[in-house]
């Protein structure tokens, strides 16, 4: 017996499909100006030429010769990729409706069925996320009260960091479950404690799924998904942890509705059943359990893995850079001192500021952005783009655009700063991308982000453990978090 490869099967049954298909060639229904790219070959389009795990760099590379629109084909799926900060805000924001569906993609529309916010499409989708901003206003989304419970978390992540006595550790399960507590304080009502089993499992599950969707198995799954769904792999895999993750939620918020008071709502899934019983007389039963369930692991996922990825970059660059991060502590100690930090520290902190959007800037934490659709024939900078074209608003190439950042490969807080010191915003600054399907919880991302870093490096000093070479190549996935690394946190005097 022998291991087979699965991406190594599927060549094979694509080596003859290529027979089949190479003399029966169908009509080119996007010839019409549709934007230039790269020649495909039959069945397997242009992944030939594709960096599979960071596809990411392959587009960066194509649009130095094709321009700032331009097509790719993955399989038989002609792709559309805007590169840099000019092209992509006239799609998602001057053309916003234009380009605010989202395509369908096989693993996607499996695991959420078109349910929830970050996958759904027409009605359903506005509705969802229309519910889920003003809930989580109402619940206090860049107020006090949130402020509150993420100072709250800080205590805890200290506390964790001090256990470890200035010693090796690893950070991504401590600030994974440091981010997870914050949302679901808001989702559930309640934290869990670090330790905690069933928490402990969830990072593990969600870790694994941002990273296998990532992953070129996947990708081709979503690419020859009736050969691939045979095979053994990533996708099947994801499956499995994604059902996992749905039965948790289930089981919680069926607690919550036993103990529904309409008039005390405390949480989001709260807000979810009360919406539920005033629906039930109207035309449009959008508040059933199924969107819920998708809706919470959604904003669960979403608020977890970016933050707290975010927050790993974040004290990585911080050992790499000593000299900036003196200059944040430095800045910390006049501006705070040995006080509690609070939001309203930060526009009195013009340097840790512009260190906190470098960060976000250099880590590329969603390099590809999630992938948008046409909702109707576009004419866009002089291409025809039809109907249902899936479109890749590429947030690598506005993040590292050389006409808004004067370093763009380096990590370099000035760009951030005028020659005063003033913070500076740059409008190249996307992280969270822009127009109708930008990122719902950019408020509370960006509270987390100063009031984590800044508590952190209040108390701590960072360095890499003796010997140790700092690498800032990312990891895979969809979401790009540092490669494994140990941290020391040394308590400052």
């Amino acid at each position: 017996m022998f291991a087979i490869d699965p991406v190594t099967i599927l060549l094979l049954i694509l080596s003859c499909l290529f027979f089949i298909k190479f003399f029966n060639k169908p009509k080119d229904e996007f010839s019409k100006n549709f934007p230039p790219g790269p020649k495909p070959l039959p069945i397997i389009g242009n992944l030939h030429i594709i960096n599979l795990k960071r596809p990411y760099k392959t587009f960066m590379e194509f649009s130095k010769k094709y321009g700032s629109v331009f097509s790719v084909q993955i399989g038989s799926q002609k792709t559309v990729i805007l590169c840099g900060y000019e092209a992509v805000k006239d799609a998602l924001v001057n053309h916003a409706e234009e380009f605010s569906e989202r395509p369908y993609i096989p693993i996607f529309h499996e695991l959420s069925k078109g349910y929830g916010i970050a996958f759904s499409h027409g009605q359903n989708w506005k509705t969802m996320r229309r519910f889920a901003i003003s809930t989580l206003k109402d619940l206090g989304m860049g107020k006090k009260s949130i402020e509150d419970r993420i100072l709250e978390e800080c205590d805890s992540v200290v506390k964790k960091f001090q256990s470890y006595g200035g010693k090796p550790f690893e950070n991504t399960l401590i600030l994974n479950a440091a981010a997870a507590n914050v949302i679901v304080s808001i989702l559930l009502g309640h934290r869990f404690d670090y330790d905690d089993p069933v928490l402990l499992r969830l990072m593990i599950l969600l870790n694994e799924n941002v990273r296998l969707l990532g992953s070129p198995m996947v990708m081709l799954y979503n690419t020859f998904s009736s050969v691939v769904r045979w095979l053994p792999g990533s996708h099947k895999k994801v499956k499995k942890n994604d059902a996992e993750t749905k039965k948790f939620i289930r089981e919680t918020f069926t607690k919550h509705k036993e103990q529904l008071d309409i008039n005390d709502q405390r949480t989001l899934i709260d807000s979810f059943f009360v919406k539920q019983q005033q629906e039930k007389s109207e035309l449009t039963p959008y508040f059933h359990n199924e969107n819920l369930t998708v809706v919470v692991g959604n904003l669960f996922s979403a608020g977890t893995e970016t933050t707290s990825n975010t927050l790993r970059w974040s004290l990585l660059l911080m050992m790499k850079y000593p000299e900036i991060q003196r200059n944040v502590q430095s800045e910390i100690d006049k501006v705070i001192g040995s006080s509690e930090p609070h939001s309203e520290h930060r526009k009195k902190m013009p340097y840790t500021n512009a260190v906190i959007h470098e960060v976000q800037r250099f880590a590329n934490i969603v390099p590809t952005n999630i992938p948008h659709a046409t909702t109707q024939d576009v004419t866009f900078r002089g291409y025809f783009i039809p109907k249902g074209t899936y479109v890749i608003p590429l947030l690598t190439s506005v993040l590292w655009d050389e006409a808004h950042f004067e370093k763009p490969n380096e990590f370099y807080p000035q760009h951030f700063l005028d020659s005063k010191g003033n913070f500076v915003k740059k409008e190249a600054f996307l992280p969270f991308s822009a127009g109708k399907r930008s990122c719902a919880g950019e408020i509370l991302a960006m509270m987390e982000l100063f009031l984590f870093f800044t508590r952190l490096l209040q108390n701590f000093t960072f360095q890499a453990p003796p010997g140790t070479e700092l690498d800032l190549t990312p990891a895979f996935g969809l979401a790009v978090p540092p490669l494994p690394h140990l941290i020391c946190a040394i308590p400052r005097a």
